[in-house]
This record gives C-alpha cells, structure tokens and sequence, in this order.
C-alpha cells in the first residue's frame, strides 16, 4: 500500500467531479450491456479514462478549476431539488407563492384566504389567496 501512497504524492486524487464522472462511465458500462452497443461501451472507456487522468494529474490549479465550474453548474439544480423537497415536506402547513416582480420564493401559511403578501426581498405587494 505504501507503493500507492508514494505514487500517488502531488497528484490531484479524488473529488466530487471525478465521482460524479466514475457514476457516468458506470451508467454507460450498463447501457452498453443491456443494448449491446460497442458505442455506449467506448464511451464509458472514455469517461473512466478521463477520471483516472484527473486523479493522477499533477496540474492541480486545473483540475480544481474543473471541479468549480461543475460546481457552478450543478449548483442551481441542486438548489431547485432542495426547494422542491421542502415543499413536498411542508405541503400541509405552507404554500409557496413566487413574486411577480424578483422572482422571490414566498412562503405563507395555508387556511388564510385572501392575505396580501409582501416581498421580503423586494418590498413589494401582490395579493394571492392561501
């Protein structure tokens, strides 16, 4: 195991890109064995190929460059499966309105009827019924 160690020195290693990455070049192995595709098998070699480069890459200022830039695209999405499950969890109690003028997510208690509601962000007014 001290091999591994000393190769392994100054190198980038793992990081959430590179998961992500490892999770693609296993989809794709999957794919190409249920359809058969010698395609879909490429690419996987590919995408696995490409993983293992960034882990024993010594250019780590760029590999890190990388993983920000994933990082900054897949941040929105996640940020938009966090708000989704909140909402599934709190279906019951709140609803959640957007405001017509930012874009601000609102969220006011159910059973109300008719409230004015103003933006938190913005300060501005708009009537919905809850």
């Amino acid at each position: 195991m001290n091999w591994l160690r000393r190769l392994m020195y100054g190198r980038y290693g793992g990081d959430p890109l590179g998961l992500v990455l490892c999770g693609l070049g296993l989809l794709l192995a999957l794919l190409s064995a249920l359809f058969s595709s010698f395609i879909l098998r490429l690419c996987s070699f590919a995408v696995y190929a490409y993983c293992l480069f960034r882990m024993v890459s010594r250019n780590i200022y760029r590999r890190q460059r990388e993983n920000q830039w994933f990082f900054e695209k897949i941040t929105p999405l996640l940020r938009w499966f966090r708000l989704q499950k909140k909402r599934f969890d709190d279906r019951k109690q709140y609803r959640y309105f957007t405001c017509p003028h930012c874009g601000q997510h609102v969220r006011v208690p159910r059973g109300r009827g008719k409230i004015r509601i103003i933006c938190p962000k913005c300060k501005q007014e708009f009537t919905r019924k809850s």
